[in-house]
């Protein structure tokens, strides 16, 4: 007679699509709160291209950011312009202070893949 054993084995993925959860993060909550009153979602997903690159594309190409890269980054999101990306054109945000755009900028860096 001969005895079998059965074996389950239960497995868990971590979702590689990003970081673990931010919402915590200040860096964070103060980037998002800027991005829901501005134009951003007509453009940006964070992991869908629309008409410019996704935010992960975003964060994946330029995180970790030195202040000058940040700072460029915040100066085209004001002053808008094209080519980084491709044909599209990035809508000048003329009435967004330097200081929002480098919080969105930070926020966007975020949410780099691990």
């Amino acid at each position: 007679m001969t005895e079998s054993s059965e074996t389950t084995t239960t497995t868990t993925e971590t979702p590689a699509a990003g970081p673990a959860d931010l919402s915590s993060n200040p860096v964070y909550q103060a980037g998002l709160a800027i991005e829901v009153k501005q134009d951003c979602a007509t453009c940006h997903k964070v992991d869908t291209k629309i008409i410019g690159p996704s935010y992960r594309e975003i964060a994946n190409k330029y995180a970790p950011a030195a202040d000058t890269t940040i700072n460029r980054i915040a100066g085209k999101i004001i002053s808008g312009g094209t080519g980084v990306w491709g044909p599209d054109v990035m809508t000048p945000h003329p009435n967004l202070s330097e200081a929002d755009a480098k919080a969105l900028v930070n926020y966007i860096l975020l949410l780099k893949n691990n």
